[in-house]
């Protein structure tokens, strides 16, 4: 349990840094577009001086000695504040920097006007017969500054999307490997002394010919050593893709109901159908289907704590045949749904929250199907659904 918690503790470290990037970035940045604002701002109105002075000019031969060609530069070199001037009524009688095509529409150029009226301060040119207003918008690099960083956002938050995803693939596939190696190794492992003790079980039975109650023990012997060679074949199979046969699955879940029915306390109750009421037919692996049935039901047994009901129903649709597995124990919050699927997640003291990941593995990798949190409420129990397609 804690792994999973430190897992979220390291998802939001990850996602607070990229965070706090964009805070400073988006700080900077926009300091930086004030200060480009203001400049453009105070080099808008020398355009407008620098217009009303040639203006003026023009006007007035008392003004003869003034530097027009000084003046006229800053009227040239005005290449990316776009700029619009209209008379005392209204009309516009010039512009700069606006798109020339789109210019030739009067609608356009009038939207352009609105838009600077509305973002910044409008000139007054004041000159001896005539009032003009100079309107302006701020250059194509101010745009730019004030979008960076949400450009910023989405690139950072695009790298660590990818970032994670590449190393969760990564990490995923290498528990896959060790995941495998071990229940092969496991399987490997378990042959020898399980050859082992077929032998001497035939030798004790030789050896209590006659003898009721040493044969009793040898059955029951051979009931255990048949159960370790069952979790020898079913660890062999993963891995390796399982033969599927088609079958009855009702058969499969009151035989497991059946078994763990004598391993469960007195108080607990498990029911299933009967295969002679229900024939629900689909391809399953007995093997490897009957260890998923074992693993839900035993964690239905850990939930009700020695007292309680474990319900198995199936039924079908056009497409697919489902089990419900509910149990009567103590539930699942809803922010653990997903998460009791993980490996290693356990709310108990002893195991290694390996069982519902296994089930998951069995159903989905082998059987092509799905096994999902259905329900569950706190204090009244849980419902796991697998579905299983018929084709």
């Amino acid at each position: 349990m804690d792994l999973y918690r430190k897992k979220s503790n390291w998802k939001w470290y990850l996602a607070i840094a990229g965070l706090v990037i964009v805070v400073v970035s988006a700080i900077y940045t926009n300091k930086v577009a004030s200060q480009i604002a203001e400049q453009e701002a105070k080099r808008a109105e020398q355009w407008a001086s620098a217009v009303a002075e040639v203006t003026k000019s023009l006007e007035d031969t008392a003004c003869a000695d003034l530097n027009l060609e000084f003046i006229s530069s800053i009227i040239i070199d005005n290449e990316d504040i776009p700029v619009i001037i209209t008379n005392d009524l209204g009309t516009i009688i010039s512009h700069k920097n606006l798109n020339e095509a789109k210019a030739l529409d009067t609608a356009y150029l009038e939207r352009q006007k609105a838009i600077m009226a509305a973002t910044n301060d409008t000139i007054i040119i004041d000159t001896r017969y005539y009032k003009n207003y100079v309107f302006y918008k701020n250059s194509r690099l101010y745009t730019i500054l004030t979008y960076f960083p949400v450009f910023q956002l989405l690139l950072i938050g695009g790298f660590l999307l990818v970032g994670y995803i590449g190393f969760s693939a990564a990490r995923k596939a290498e528990q896959n490997q060790v995941w495998v190696g071990m229940a092969k190794e496991t399987a490997h492992q378990l042959g020898t002394p399980i050859s082992g003790l077929v032998a001497w079980i035939e030798y004790l039975k030789a050896d209590a010919e006659g003898d009721e109650s040493k044969l009793e023990v040898v059955k029951e012997l051979e009931k255990d050593v048949s159960r370790l060679s069952l979790v020898a074949e079913r660890f062999s199979k993963i891995g390796a893709i399982p033969e599927l046969k088609e079958m009855n699955i009702v058969r499969n879940l009151h035989k497991n109901a059946t078994y763990m029915q004598t391993r469960a306390p007195k108080r607990v109750s498990i029911n299933a159908p009967s295969p002679h009421e229900l024939n629900l037919s689909v391809k399953i692996n007995p093997s490897l289907f009957d260890w998923v049935m074992e693993n839900l039901i035993r964690n239905a047994l850990d939930a009700l704590e020695g007292k309680g009901e474990i319900n198995i129903s199936a039924f079908e649709d056009e497409d697919y045949i489902y089990v419900d597995v509910k149990d009567t124990g103590k539930g699942i919050p809803s922010n653990k749904h997903k998460t009791v699927f993980k490996p290693g997640y356990s709310t108990k003291k002893r195991g290694w929250g390996l069982g519902l990941s296994l089930t998951q593995r069995i159903i989905k990798n082998y059987h092509n199907g799905k096994i999902f949190v259905k329900e569950s409420e706190i204090g009244k129990g849980t419902t796991f659904r697998i579905q299983l397609p018929k084709k």
